[in-house]
C-alpha cells in the first residue's frame, strides 16, 4: 500500500473512531504528507522508515526554523500514525517510540556589554551633578542611584523600587532584600553604589521608603523607572529598545560569571531558588566564547 493510501486510512480512523475535528484531520494530513515527502528523498516510506529517518526529519524541521512547539506537534502526529501502522500490523515496530520530543530553548537574555553599562552609569552620574531645577536634580540623582544599585546587586526591579530605608545596613555596605516568597537575602554593595545611596539618603524627607513617590504604594513604580531608564539610554547613545531594568540584572549576572564568579554565588545574589534558572547566563558566555574562537582562532574558516 502506498504512503498516500496509508495516510488516508489513518485519517479515516481518526475521524471515525476518535471523532477528530476537521481542522485536526487537515493538520495531520499536512504533517504526514510532508513527512512522507521527506522519507521519499531518503529512499524510505512509512513502512520502512527507522528511528534514524524520524530524527533526521525533526532535524530538517529545526534547520527550516520551525519552532520547537510546532516540531513537537509534528512528532505527535507521527507517533499516532506509526501506532496505527503497528496496530494494523502494517509494520512490526514503531520508529518514533524512543525519539525525544523537541524542547523549546529558553531565550538568551539580552545583555549589555561592560562598556555600555559604564556609558549608562557615566551619563546618569553626569546628569545627577548638572545644575538644574531642584525637581529635575532630584529625579536625575534618583535615577543614578537606582542604576548603581541595580548593577551592583542584580536585584529584581520590584525588589529595588520597594526597598525600605531600613534595608540599608552597615553604613550602606549591605542591603537586606525581600524577594519572591518573602525570602530575605543580604547582598553586598560596592563602593560606588554605597556612596550614591549615602548621598541620596541626605536628600530624603522622613519616611519608610528608599525611593518614595506619591503613588498608591508610596514608592516609585516600576513603569516610571523603566521609562526614565529608556530615556537615559537614548541620551547615552544606546538603543532604548535594548535597555530595561531587567537587562541590568542580566548584565550583573553575566559580567560576574565572565569575571570568574562561582555560579552558586551568583544564584544566591540573584535570589534564584533553583540554580537551573541561573544557568541561563552560562549559555550567554558559551555563545560569546564560541564567537571569540570562530573570530580569532588561526585555523578558523574566514569564509
Amino acid at each position: 500500500m502506498s504512503s498516500a493510501h496509508l495516510i488516508e486510512a489513518f485519517l479515516e480512523m481518526m475521524s471515525a473512531e476518535r471523532g477528530a475535528a476537521k481542522n485536526t484531520i487537515e493538520a495531520y494530513r499536512r504533517d504526514l504528507i510532508d513527512y512522507s515527502g521527506f522519507l521519499s528523498t531518503k529512499g524510505k516510506s512509512a513502512e520502512t522508515a527507522g528511528r534514524e529517518q524520524v530524527v533526521a526529519y525533526l532535524g530538517s524541521l529545526e534547520a527550516e526554523g520551525l519552532a520547537a512547539s510546532s516540531a513537537a506537534r509534528r512528532l505527535s502526529a507521527l507517533r499516532q500514525f506509526h501506532k496505527f501502522l503497528c496496530a494494523d500490523q502494517i509494520r512490526p515496530d514503531d520508529p518514533t517510540r524512543i525519539v525525544a520530543s523537541p524542547k523549546a530553548r529558553r531565550p538568551l537574555p539580552n545583555v549589555l556589554s561592560v562598556a555600555e553599562v559604564d556609558r549608562l552609569l557615566g551619563t546618569a552620574e553626569a546628569e545627577a551633578v548638572t545644575d538644574a531645577s531642584p525637581q529635575k536634580q532630584q529625579a536625575a540623582l534618583r535615577l543614578y542611584v537606582l542604576l548603581e544599585l541595580l548593577y551592583a546587586t542584580g536585584m529584581r526591579v520590584s525588589e529595588l523600587v520597594s526597598l525600605r530605608r531600613a534595608a540599608v545596613m552597615r553604613d550602606a555596605s549591605f542591603l537586606t532584600v525581600t524577594g519572591k516568597g518573602n525570602r530575605e537575602r543580604i547582598v553586598p554593595v560596592n563602593d560606588r553604589a554605597r556612596d550614591a545611596v549615602k548621598a541620596w539618603l541626605t536628600t530624603l524627607p522622613p519616611g519608610p521608603w528608599l525611593f518614595p513617590a506619591h503613588g498608591e504604594d508610596g514608592y516609585l513604580s516600576r513603569q516610571v523607572f523603566a521609562r526614565d531608564l529608556k530615556a537615559l539610554a537614548g541620551r547615552a547613545g544606546i538603543a532604548s529598545a535594548r535597555v530595561a531594568p531587567h537587562v541590568l540584572r542580566h548584565a550583573f549576572a553575566s559580567h560576574l560569571l565572565q569575571g570568574g564568579a562561582d555560579l552558586r554565588v551568583v544564584q544566591m545574589l540573584l535570589g534564584h531558588a533553583d540554580i537551573s534558572t541561573t544557568q541561563i547566563y552560562t549559555h550567554v558566555l558559551d555563545e560569546k566564547l564560541r564567537t571569540l574562537v570562530e573570530t580569532h582562532h588561526p585555523l578558523a574558516d574566514k569564509g
